[in-house]
């Protein structure tokens, strides 16, 4: 509820028969993908020897319009939806160069954890930086490879100088590229569509394509796309993988697939393990709207404490993070969200909730529906108090944004007014993905982080 931000969505196709509006099939997926990011979006198209492109700020409804989409026409493009801190339309992507050999576009989500140096190697080889972030140091990197080498090539020569958490698409004016960190820590899958291959961070615009689900790409693989169909490379494998365990507990839809796992059945799966680890006696289980409704449906099972609705959400008021003041900020948490009274009223509620990362809108939540005359309010969260800063492409880079490094379990209750607060243990946290195929990375719950960053 609190809406921590991650960096971004991906998505490629690549027709082999020439018979698809890639343009508008791109405009569909970033729609699919926009609740990672709502600040800028953009798409670009490979034609003949050329890459089209547009992008600026704002959500995808707002940046395309046919006029946009009829300006941009090849066989092959990528798309991109993202979370940028300054909201400058400079770190909206795909980024798009020319180089040596013609053009290139890229769009990446993650984080590289040696940025600094890298930048610094660049820069002290001549390099210039229009955008200043990571997906330029990667799009220079790839740029300097491909010069001398083979696509597969140059993308593996590329990775293995680069830190951190990526999964990416990159776009040739007659090919298309994905692939992965080696740790696999952002989620990356292909589909296939008639004639036609996907790559999307979710498996969720696979269905709203009508595309069928082919499987995950695998940590460190790299998967190349063109005329000839699909070829892949294993260029890395790491012993251990560390898939961000967030996408089961916030980031990604409920209807996708990640790594052999639904995220539905994982939140539920939380809910189940939370009543359980956390049982209190109450009339209703209402969950925070979206993220955490089905992690509320799972507890109200497990518990046999009937299930409603006790917090109605506006959809169409902008996100509480953007608004410049604190008291600007409280005033769009309670324009955002409204307290269902006529459900509420006189009971004894369990809220659940993903996340506490700085506890503001927990409280404010807490608060409304207590005036809307909850009996009591007992707080049950489906993760681990977050205490460390996470350095892969989520916006706690620091530990004095988090709540749970502050405040003990009891201040922090204290601090939200609620009348109990339980939160999910780190060892049924690791049980909720059943049957995965990747680890998972739990740094910002433990401080153990499987790509350090760099001082």
């Amino acid at each position: 509820m609190e809406e921590i931000r991650e960096e971004c969505g991906v998505f490629g196709i690549f027709d082999l028969d020439s018979s698809l509006d890639v343009a508008r099939m791109t405009r569909f997926a970033l729609y699919g993908l926009q609740h990672r990011g709502q600040e800028s979006c953009g798409i670009a198209v490979g034609s003949g020897n050329s890459i089209l492109s547009h992008r600026d700020t704002g959500l995808v409804a707002e940046v395309f319009n046919e006029s946009i989409l009829e300006s941009l026409k090849g066989r092959q493009a990528i798309g991109h939806v993202r979370y940028s801190g300054a909201g400058r339309r400079g770190n909206a992507q795909p980024l798009v160069v020319n180089y040596r050999d013609g053009m290139i576009a890229i769009a990446h989500n993650g984080n590289l954890v040696n940025y600094k140096s890298l930048r610094e190697e660049l820069a002290g080889e001549g390099g210039t930086f229009i955008a200043g972030s990571d997906t330029e140091l990667i799009l220079q990197f790839l740029c300097r490879q491909l010069v001398k080498l083979p696509p597969d090539e140059a993308v593996a020569r590329m990775m293995s100088q680069i830190r951190g958490s990526y999964a990416a698409v990159a776009l040739l004016p007659n090919a298309l590229i994905g692939f992965r960190d080696p740790y696999g820590i952002r989620p990356l899958c292909l589909g296939k569509m008639n004639n036609a291959y996907l790559l999307s961070s979710e498996s969720c615009v696979f269905d709203i394509l009508g595309a069928e689900f082919v499987r995950d790409v695998a940590p460190g693989e790299i998967i190349i796309i063109d005329k000839n169909g699909l070829c892949s490379l294993q260029a890395f494998h790491e012993e251990k993988t560390a898939l961000c365990v967030f996408e089961f507990v916030y980031f990604a839809r409920p209807d996708s697939y990640i790594d052999g796992v639904s995220v539905h059945k994982a939140r539920m799966q939380a809910g189940r393990q939370l009543a359980q680890e956390y049982p209190v006696e109450a009339d209703l289980v209402i969950g925070a709207p979206d993220s955490a409704l089905s992690a509320a449906k799972g507890y109200s099972r497990e518990s046999g404490i009937p299930y409603g609705h006790g917090l109605i959400r506006n959809r169409y008021v902008g996100r509480t993070f953007i608004q410049p003041t604190q008291e600007m900020r409280d005033a769009a948490v309670r324009l955002k969200f409204s307290a269902l009274s006529a459900e509420i009223a006189g009971k004894r509620l369990v809220m659940v909730d993903d996340s506490i990362v700085r506890g503001t809108t927990t409280r404010l939540i807490v608060q409304m529906l207590k005036r809307a005359g909850a009996k009591e309010v007992h707080l049950r969260i489906s993760s681990p108090p977050v205490k460390h800063p996470c350095f892969y492409g989520i916006d706690t880079a620091t530990s004095a944004q988090l709540v749970a490094s502050r405040l003990s379990q009891k201040e922090i209750r204290e601090m939200i007014g609620a009348d109990s607060l339980g939160y999910l243990s780190h060892k049924g946290l690791l049980q909720i993905p059943q049957n995965i195929n990747c680890g998972l990375c739990d740094a910002c719950f433990t401080g153990n982080y499987i790509v350090p960053p760099e001082q």
